[in-house]
């Protein structure tokens, strides 16, 4: 067991749908180093919800239907307010992200005296790994393009708008309304975030594809309506703020 000991509360949230294949072998590793674990399952219909049942030492909370990435985030954000964590990691349960930076990425919300960060968002481009995986080419290009559209149009600085290794300080939390229910849904934090003048800093972390064909659902596996839908989100997000896009 490596767990680290942190000084604050953590929880640590895998949203999972249809994850058979992955979600043993990643949550074990997740245990090795979280002492807190919580699954949002998003509606499987494999055999996920068997493999978590024999699972020790974590929480489940199960969607009935399948409603989507978003949706399941926005569980685990409410279950990390309703028990009074301090901090909360989110980790993709496709085998992407590297389990034993949970309690790095979770330290990394209180830099010592300074004051403490509100999201620590996880970027695959901040800096170059010796495992890094080329990204699918229609990926990396709209995360590009979203990416600066973020910095141009709100004041970010940052390098990776879609990664969903973070960690989030709870109290802030709390702050957001997030009602977007699939994969545009981290569109919606940043606005969010950039209006309330949230303390935001990235992580660099490794970049690996295992799937690279893996769907985003329907309509969304074009790649153009991918993009169209992302913009459409964005806007909707600066109306409801009050933001004009330009």
């Amino acid at each position: 067991m490596n767990r680290q000991p942190l000084p604050f509360s953590c929880l640590t949230a895998l949203p999972v749908y249809n994850e058979q294949q992955h979600v043993e072998p990643v949550l074990r590793e997740v245990l090795r180093h979280a002492r807190d674990v919580l699954v949002v399952d998003d509606g499987s219909t494999d055999r996920t919800p068997e493999i978590l049942r024999r699972i020790p030492n974590i929480r489940v909370l199960r969607h009935p239907h399948n409603r989507g990435y978003g949706a399941a985030l926005v569980s685990a954000f409410e279950y990390a307010i309703e028990h009074d964590y301090d901090v909360l990691v989110t980790i993709d349960c496709d085998g992407q992200h590297q389990p034993e930076l949970i309690p790095q990425i979770a330290a990394a919300i209180f830099p010592g005296d300074d004051e403490p960060y509100d999201i620590v968002s996880g970027s695959r481009y901040l800096m170059e790994f010796a495992e890094d995986t080329p990204p699918p080419e229609d990926r990396r290009r709209i995360n590009a393009e979203i990416t600066a559209w973020l910095n141009e149009h709100l004041g970010l600085a940052i390098t990776d708008a879609f990664c969903g290794l973070k960690a989030y300080r709870v109290d802030a939390l709390s702050k957001l309304q997030i009602t977007e229910p699939g994969y545009a849904m981290p569109l919606q934090v940043w606005v969010q975030a950039a209006r309330l003048g949230l303390r935001i800093r990235e992580f660099a972390v490794p970049r690996i594809y295992l799937e690279e064909e893996r769907s985003f659902g329907g309509a969304l596996d074009d790649a153009e309506c991918r993009r169209r839908h992302y913009f459409d989100v964005l806007q909707a997000a600066m109306n409801a703020c009050g933001h004009g896009a330009g």
